[in-house]
């Protein structure tokens, strides 16, 4: 089995690629749930959603998210009578949030839920959000505190951050498997996320980073930049928040008491030496994954460190 914590465009692209080398069966993807946002009275999880369209081959190549060749016109309609539109729904994208809605308000955990809209879509891997309790990632910025997806979505990531904050944190719990998965890995996968906002909020869920310290199986984390800047969105810039220098030394420092094998880009191999004084093995190859033939190679290196 193997497992990887994940969340964002970024960490789908390699979640693909496992699923192309692997048996889907085998993969169990722990998504990050921070990002879950009410829209129009939808219940709508993007980073759940972009893994399951990934995996049942719905997403739309091109954006990364959302589903490929869908219609806008609910949006448009709601816009006509007055609504918010900067937060992108297509149509078929909103039956996925009428019904994870609908189950929710029946009382069902939002585990259940996501099992339930894996087996409609034929989704053969496991799919697990990181908890069923509702976490929201938090921003004080310097135009006022905004959700992530008011930040990234609408706002385009460009207000200054102050401080980053994972509410309710506090009464979160590991969703049903999430530990068992990594006790149990062949191998743990930190795709490369934003680490701010994507990976640590599963890290931060009460639990989560203790079972990646126990783990008998190898932790993986792939970087999410290269030279210092991300390859998409504002993880360079967030990681300062959390105290974290915004290079893959940074980024070693971060999770070394949990990863033992830090993948690099080529470009960043002058850095190995400063990675690997803080105990952290390093492995440097092509880490960008422009085609699929990017991913399925990537994650056919990535196997490799599994023994």
């Amino acid at each position: 089995m193997l497992v990887l914590l994940t969340g964002g465009t970024g960490g789908a692209k390699l979640v693909l690629g496992f699923h192309e080398e692997t048996a889907p069966e085998d993969l169990v993807v722990v998504c990050n749930t921070a990002d879950d946002s009410v829209v129009h009275g939808l219940h709508v999880s993007p980073d759940v959603d972009t893994i399951v369209y990934t995996l049942a081959g719905l997403i739309d190549p091109a954006k990364g998210w959302g589903i490929r060749d869908d219609t806008f016109t609910v949006l448009d309609q709601l816009q006509r009578l007055g609504n918010e539109s900067w937060f992108r729904l297509g149509d078929r994208d909103i039956a996925t949030h009428v019904t994870r809605t609908r189950l929710l308000a029946e009382g069902q955990p939002l585990s259940r839920v996501t099992a339930a809209l894996c087996r409609a879509l034929a989704v053969r891997s496991t799919v697990l959000p990181m908890s069923d309790q509702r976490v929201e990632t938090r921003l004080s910025t310097s135009v006022g505190d905004l959700s992530f997806q008011e930040y990234f979505v609408k706002a385009r990531w460009q207000p200054e951050v102050q401080t980053l904050r994972y509410r309710g944190m506090e009464r979160c719990l590991p969703a049903p498997g999430v530990l068992d998965a990594i006790g149990n890995a062949a191998m743990v996968v930190v795709c490369p996320s934003n680490p701010a906002t994507s990976i640590g909020p599963i890290l931060a869920v009460p639990g989560v980073r203790q079972a990646l310290r126990e783990t008998s199986s190898r932790v993986v984390a792939v970087s999410p930049m290269v030279q210092g800047r991300s390859f998409s969105g504002p993880a360079h810039k967030l990681m300062a928040t959390l105290g974290v220098e915004a290079s893959v030394t940074g980024l070693a420092g971060a999770y070394r008491d949990f990863v033992d094998v830090l993948v690099i880009d080529a470009e960043d191999q002058d850095l190995q030496p400063a990675i690997e004084k803080l105990g952290v093995e390093v492995w440097a190859t092509s880490i960008r994954m422009d085609s699929l033939d990017d991913k399925k190679r990537l994650a056919r290196d990535l196997l490799q460190l599994s023994s």
